[in-house]
């Protein structure tokens, strides 16, 4: 059984006997593959090539295009930059009123160069391995956007002082991200991912009345593609589980700090949870052999669940190779 079919059990008749494993590799894997992240970041074929060689090593079971927040911000027109080995930088928040809200064009995504970039990274994937394993595509959900366009702190006041500003934001945010989408999917996704970080920084109130119509909308329309959705919120999200699970998602991450347990019961037996050992002081920090018995615990934890491991966000780039082997070697271990 293939990679992807072996996803596709797990979503659609629950869990299997393989338990999967699949980290969210960015940094690392530049790293890994002897590049810097500013080409991993700006040109598809070392993003996808420094995925391939930890597949080839690690034996994950997707592959993403996942980079950096900001492919459509750059679309929208904003400036990027990109340190020689750390994250790319927006320091150009190009919306300040209402009235540059307004004037704002949605771009066409093939033509900017860096969401272009990222359809090729998929249809390059898709080149490489064909239908043997799940090919996650990457969009920005519209809070996240908002944010990149605006700034984290600006958009949060925004929410409480002039919802018409955000609201209106939202929306031509929410048109990229199906566009970006669509995209993606044609070029040969499997998956799409969904980052909408900001989320966890919002009251639930908050998020029903803003953001949760979005995402039900967004999601039905990558589902009408026949693609599941994975949605991603970094942070402790245990306050919006109830929302979340009205969303749609197919898979949802959960990072270190929210309960397993809880999640599980909040989002319902038809999601799939992703995660959760924290990415730095589990995994980067702790002796391979102490981190063999913590994956085990938490796998073992899962079982019967609809599940898939992971790190409760991205593998930090001075994460040892070795404790990732170790982290594929539990899993491993643990199926069948």
């Amino acid at each position: 059984m293939t990679k992807n079919e072996c996803l596709g059990l797990l979503l659609t008749e629950g869990p299997g006997r393989d338990v999967l494993f699949y980290p969210i590799l960015m940094h690392f894997a530049a790293r890994f593959h002897g590049k810097t992240y500013s080409e991993f970041a700006t040109d598809y074929h070392v993003l996808v090539e420094s995925n391939m060689h930890c597949l080839e090593y690690f034996d994950h079971d997707a592959a993403s295009v996942i980079s950096d927040p900001y492919r459509e911000t750059a679309a929208f027109g904003a400036k990027i930059e990109f340190p020689r080995d750390a994250v790319p930088l927006c320091k150009d928040r190009i919306l300040k009123t209402i009235d540059d809200v307004k004037s704002l064009k949605n771009p066409d995504v093939y033509a900017s160069e860096r969401t272009r970039d990222r359809i090729r990274g998929v249809a390059y994937y898709k080149k490489l391995l064909g239908e043997s394993v799940p090919i996650i595509g990457w969009i920005e959900g519209p809070m996240a956007e908002a944010c990149d366009l605006t700034g984290d702190s600006e958009i949060l006041m925004r929410v409480i002082t002039e919802p018409d500003f955000v609201s209106l934001l939202l929306e031509k945010c929410l048109k990229t991200a199906k566009d970006f989408a669509r995209a993606q999917i044609e070029a040969g996704a499997t998956v799409m991912g969904v980052g909408d970080a900001l989320c966890s920084q919002i009251s639930p109130s908050h998020y029903e009345k803003l953001v949760l119509p979005l995402h039900r909308e967004l999601f039905d329309f990558i589902h009408s593609s026949g693609v599941p959705v994975k949605l991603h919120i970094c942070g402790n999200i245990t306050h919006l589980l109830s929302n979340l699970g009205e969303t749609g998602a197919d898979i949802i991450d959960i990072d270190w700090m929210v309960d397993f347990n809880e999640a599980h019961e909040k989002l319902g037996d038809g999601v799939a949870v992703c995660g959760n050992l924290d990415p730095v002081s589990v995994i980067q920090m702790l002796r391979a052999e102490e981190l063999y018995t913590v994956s085990r615990r938490l796998i073992e934890s899962e079982t019967g669940k609809r599940f898939i491991f992971s790190g409760g966000c991205e593998i930090t780039v001075d994460t040892p190779v070795e404790n990732l082997k170790i982290m594929r070697d539990a899993s491993s271990a643990l199926s069948g």
